[in-house]
This record gives structure tokens, C-alpha cells and sequence, in this order.
């Protein structure tokens, strides 16, 4: 089984965005944890690190062994800013 553990910084985020999206990147991101490489993964360029797309929306995660490990959560527009 696959862990998932949510930065402090990526759980504000989920918390700030309206309910319906926000439950669509649980969902999301649930389905992530039975299989980390299905669905709209894609390995990020020059960093570390992985990302799930969920509409506009953007999940930054890494995987290490049995842990994701989600860093960023926001709109395309800006989640990849530093």
C-alpha cells in the first residue's frame, strides 16, 4: 500500500480552493495512491518531483518508495512559481 502524506504548504492550498475542485483532487490523488503512475503523471522538467493534472488544477508530488509525498496544489497559472 501507498501512503500519502500532504506538505503543510499543499494542504493550505487544497484549502483555500472551492469545495467541488478540492474534492476532485482527493479523488484524484486517492486514485493516485493504488497507482502513482496512471492517469496525467507526468515526471517535472529541471526539478524533482512528478505532477498530476485535475482539470486547470495542478498537483506537484514526489514518490519515494511507499510514500507520495504532495508539495504543491494550485491552478496551472501559478504552481509551478517557486
Amino acid at each position: 500500500m501507498i501512503y500519502i502524506i500532504w506538505d503543510e504548504k499543499a494542504n493550505r492550498e487544497l484549502n483555500k480552493l472551492e469545495v467541488l475542485i478540492a474534492r476532485r483532487i482527493v479523488k484524484k490523488i486517492r486514485e493516485l495512491s493504488e497507482n502513482p503512475y496512471s492517469g496525467d503523471v507526468k515526471k517535472l522538467k529541471g526539478e524533482e518531483g512528478f505532477r498530476l493534472r485535475v482539470g486547470d488544477y495542478r498537483i506537484i508530488f514526489t514518490i519515494e518508495k511507499d510514500r507520495i509525498i504532495i508539495l504543491k496544489v494550485g491552478h496551472r497559472k501559478n504552481v509551478y512559481e517557486r
